[in-house]
């Protein structure tokens, strides 16, 4: 089990090469996060939806993404509430004080019970499993009924290795304290650690690092350098586009909304050195604000040839925020002097005039108006759609081949018919099998061909269906780059450094 002394620290990132590092030496490997807390999340091929970082460990395993590498998942819905997701599916929603209070025992229980059963069964299927904490081991307020690090750890007996982020500073500060308020039993389940993203002359760190193991008695099992441009799903953090030439030939802004989710959607379009990509937030806005002086500019969206509205877990209190940006009237300009707009997901759903929560299924009942610029109302229901889909997408006189998933909870009907309403044609593939494969028209184009909505995430990810999005938005000749050979090369590229900075050997025997 891989473990860290912060949020960030780089588990991920290390338990994703550790797995593509052994699947190349022949093991049969799988990954596994008890519990997740994040937005961006995939549907898996049994029809569930788990962490996004563990739908990358299982393409670094060379598996389809399936529930049990990550049994309980919490994707928050504001500040102290969110969804619970066990096995797959949404069971409820739960505010935090009843989720890790006092009063969580019962629940606690159910969750441990449904994490060992994922676990049982990986370690029945797979040689090796490799597990990833959440956050730190060392949040003492969140230590009774823990299921997500030690109490995990504890009830399956599982060795740990622990890693820390030499960039942030005070490295050794982080081990030696995270390893000082663990218990006499959890202190000796700890086999080693990890320091990541090293740079400079590994010489003038050998006196901390023999000061560590002397003092805590525990291998420093490497230290791996800082990889600049590694380019990886991120699991929650927004990453900016790599440096581009001037050359670029698209401008695209994405909005970042307080509840954004699965932002990945957009690493085709961040990647691509033809295209001007930024994230507009409130943070960048405010820092446009200081450095012009100008107590207006805080609603101005820059220039851009699309504007996309990403996907939300909150669609009614992230159209509020559009609002109180004033990104509303900022959307309207842009479409008045010719600009395309793109909403997926819940962008979509804000498009349109209505959406109607009679369930309170995102917070209070009651209904909010769209941004009115397609057609459409949406009601969010309970039951929340989980699926892989593949198509064909008609634009431009055009069709491409597109492969994505859905996750969402509302449902959207057309107010009209439009000479041109579908921009997509889906198959279904229904995971459990209750009904045959069969085709779906889903998405709308506006009658001005502005704008576009549409409910499947991983629009961009097919190059064809890249290209011919980027020639609507206005970008002749597009070429789009394959994102999922970027995964691969980068994948092999992280088990590489792996192989030749970490003690290898000593790992293997851990597990062994």
């Amino acid at each position: 089990m891989v473990q860290g002394t912060t949020s960030d620290a780089g588990k991920s990132t290390l338990v994703a090469g550790l797995c593509r590092l052994f699947v190349r030496t022949g093991h049969k490997v799988a990954p596994f996060k008890p519990q997740n807390m994040a937005l961006n999340s995939a549907v898996t091929i049994d029809g569930g939806e788990i962490g996004r970082a563990q739908a990358l460990q299982a393409v670094a395993c060379r598996l389809e993404p399936q529930i049990d590498f990550n049994p309980v998942l919490l994707k928050p819905s504001s500040d102290t509430g969110s969804q619970v997701i066990v096995h797959g599916k949404a069971l409820m929603k739960m505010e935090a004080q009843d989720y890790f209070g006092k009063n969580a025992d019962g629940y606690r229980v159910k969750a441990m019970a449904a994490v060992k059963q994922s676990y049982q069964r990986l370690c029945d299927d797979y040689e090796v499993v490799f597990v990833e904490g959440a956050g730190s081991p060392a949040e003492i307020n969140l230590r009774e009924g823990d299921i997500a690090n030690m109490g995990f750890a504890e009830e399956v007996d599982c060795p740990v290795i622990i890693i820390a982020d030499i960039d942030k500073g005070g490295v050794f500060a982080h081990l030696v304290g995270t390893l000082a308020l663990l218990s006499e039993s959890e202190q000796a389940r700890v086999k080693g650690f990890v320091i990541n993203r090293f740079r400079g002359d590994i010489s003038l760190l050998q006196s901390g690092l023999d000061w560590l193991e002397d003092y805590t008695k525990k291998p420093v099992l490497g230290v791996l350098p800082y990889l600049h441009d590694l380019h990886l799903d991120a699991e929650d953090a927004l990453i900016a586009a790599p440096e581009k030439s001037a050359q670029t030939r698209l401008k695209v802004l994405v909005l970042v909304l307080p509840r954004i989710s699965n932002h990945t959607d957009f690493d085709p379009l961040r990647l691509n050195p033809q295209i001007d990509f930024n994230y507009v937030s409130l943070q960048t806005q405010s820092q446009s604000q200081s450095q012009k002086n100008d107590h207006t500019a805080h609603s101005c969206l820059p220039p851009a040839d699309l504007i996309i509205i990403p996907g939300s877990k909150n669609v009614r209190a992230d159209l509020d925020f559009i609002r109180e940006q004033g990104w509303d009237s900022e959307l309207e300009k842009h479409l008045r002097y010719g600009g395309k707009v793109l909403g997926i997901c819940g962008g979509y759903q804000m498009l349109g005039h209505l959406i109607d929560d009679p369930d309170g299924v995102e917070g209070s009942i009651g209904s909010t108006e769209g941004l009115g610029l397609l057609p459409l109302v949406t009601e969010l229901t309970n039951d929340k759609v989980l699926l892989q889909v593949e198509g064909v997408l008609s634009l431009l006189e055009q069709q491409a081949e597109v492969k994505g998933y859905e996750i969402h909870c509302g449902r959207s009907k057309p107010l009209m018919k439009l000479e041109q309403p579908l921009t997509l044609t889906r198959r279904v593939n229904d995971a459990q099998q209750t009904e045959p494969q069969r085709w779906q028209s889903e998405g709308m184009l506006s009658a001005d061909n502005q704008i576009i909505g549409s409910y499947m995430h991983g629009l961009f990810d097919s190059s064809a269906a890249c290209q011919l999005l980027l020639q609507w938005a206005g970008m002749q000749d597009a070429s789009s780059i394959d994102v999922d050979q970027i995964r691969e090369q980068q994948l092999n590229r992280l088990a590489d450094v792996l192989e030749q900075h970490l003690d290898v050997d000593a790992l293997t025997a851990i597990w062994k």
